[in-house]
Formats: C-alpha cells, sequence, structure tokens
C-alpha cells in the first residue's frame, strides 16, 4: 500500500496545492477528495498517475478547497463516457449532502448527453456512520466526524489482518474517531499550523489543530505513524524541519511531513 499527497495544504494556500491523496495498492486507486479545481488533473500528472485509473474517490465533505476538484473529476469521468473513451464504471463515495450537491453541480455545469451516466456507470454511493465497505480490496469503516462547521466523515482502512489507516478529514479528531484511531498503525491529521504560531494563524477558530496538539494526540491514542497536512504554506520551505522540530518532543512514534506529491510506503 503507498499513500501519495497530491496537496497538503489548507484552503487558502497559493504555494501547494489544497490537501488531497491516492491510496494506492496492487494497481488499484483510491482517491480522497479533490482540492480546489481542476489542478487535480495536473497533479494526478505529475505524480504519475493517469485520472483514468481513479476509479474510487471518497469525498470527506463539501468545503470547496475539497470539493471542486471532485466536480472536475466527474465532468472528465462524464465526458469520456459520452464519447465512447472511458471503458468500465466509476465510483464517488460521500454523505448524502455532498453527493447531491454533486449530482446538483453536474445538472447545471454538464450537458445532458454527460449527466446520463451519473447512478448508472458513475455510481454516487452514500456512506453512514458506521457503515462498511470493501474497496481496493480493503475493508474500511466511515464514521461522522462530528464537525459543526459542515457534515464530514473520516474512515479507517485496514491495511491488511493486523494493521489500520485512519483518516480524520480536516479537523482534529474527534471523541467519535477515538476508537478507530487508538493504536492505529497510520494516523492522517490535519495541522493548521506550528503551536508557536496559533497567535498569527488562528487554527481553534477554524476548528484546527497545531502540529504540537496533533502529536500531544497520537501519543496518547499510542498512534505508531502520524501525517500531517492540511497547512500553512507560509513556513513551506522549512515545513518539515520547523514542524518535526516542534512535533518531535510531543510523540515518539514516527512523524511524517510530506511535501505536494511525495509518496509513502504504508509498511
Amino acid at each position: 500500500m503507498k499513500l501519495t499527497m497530491l496537496g497538503t495544504g489548507n484552503a487558502l494556500v497559493t504555494e501547494c496545492y489544497n490537501t488531497c491523496f491516492v491510496l494506492e495498492d496492487d494497481g488499484q486507486y483510491l482517491m480522497v477528495d479533490g482540492g480546489g479545481g481542476n489542478t487535480i488533473l495536473s497533479q494526478l500528472k505529475h505524480a504519475g498517475y493517469d485520472w483514468m485509473d481513479m476509479r474510487h474517490i471518497f469525498v470527506t465533505h463539501r468545503h470547496i478547497d475539497h470539493l471542486l476538484g471532485i466536480v472536475w473529476m466527474v465532468r472528465m469521468i462524464c465526458q469520456f463516457m459520452d464519447h465512447g473513451g472511458y471503458q468500465g464504471d466509476a465510483w464517488v463515495y460521500s454523505h448524502g449532502e455532498v453527493l447531491d450537491l454533486l449530482r446538483n453541480l453536474a445538472i447545471k455545469l454538464l450537458r445532458p448527453q454527460e449527466t446520463r451516466f451519473i447512478d448508472d456507470s458513475l455510481h454516487m454511493v452514500e456512506v453512514t456512520d458506521g457503515q462498511e465497505l470493501n474497496i481496493i480490496g480493503h475493508r474500511m469503516t466511515f464514521f461522522d466526524i462530528g464537525s459543526t462547521k459542515a457534515t464530514q466523515f473520516g474512515f479507517c482502512m485496514e491495511l491488511d489482518e493486523s494493521r489500520r489507516l485512519v483518516c480524520c478529514g480536516d479537523e482534529p479528531l474527534s471523541d467519535a474517531g477515538r476508537p478507530y484511531a487508538r493504536d492505529a498503525d497510520w494516523l492522517l491529521h490535519e495541522a493548521f499550523c506550528l503551536y508557536s504560531q496559533a497567535d498569527v494563524f488562528d487554527p481553534y477558530e477554524k476548528h484546527h489543530s497545531t502540529v504540537k496538539d496533533a502529536c500531544e494526540l497520537a501519543e496518547e491514542l499510542g498512534v505508531r505513524n502520524l501525517v500531517l497536512y492540511h497547512t500553512e504554506d507560509y513556513n513551506l520551505a522549512r515545513r518539515r524541519e520547523l514542524y518535526t522540530a516542534e512535533g518531535q518532543p510531543h510523540y515518539s512514534g514516527t512523524l511524517w511531513i510530506p511535501e505536494d506529491l511525495e509518496s509513502i510506503e504504508l509498511n
């Protein structure tokens, strides 16, 4: 299993792309979120992927820095299906609010000969809290993170019989997600900024956390590998150095601060 970060930034970044990523295993791909625009297509290309191989897509929530790239993926899939250049089916997974929004946007923005594939060859699959599905050969359990801003889902993926990866979206892990994340092998968690710069970036007002906060949480839960993303971009040139320096005193596991387009082998 390999994780490739297509983007690592928060909603307002301009020096990197908004947070989204691909999980790859044995020639199958799950794309999670799409960032804020058609840059998703170039990020996939620069990461060495063919966008057509993204047959399984999960959308955490409706915020534009996660959703609008999915609108472009829906357009590409439907357009190429209409032209006969896309063979087989594709699946978009999310909660009902996001799927209704995607359908409505597609109806308003795309041609009828393209939207006819939605809910036919392009399957919109609604997930609910606690639901389990088998996707790219792995059992996934979806959970409502309990966001107060917009309904948002995370997931727990079984990498094999004994290892788990948990994604809690772009907000701090809530009580609802703690049972999934406890003793997890991999936790994907947002870190809006350094704790030392909280007075500059105001993460708590935005329902986000800092590097120190995320590391203390991962340490408390016994997480083995912590991947931090959804960050500011003012410190981008030294982000890994600065975030590692702040995080390591609070976390004894392996701390990952990936760059856009960087891949991590989930060993």
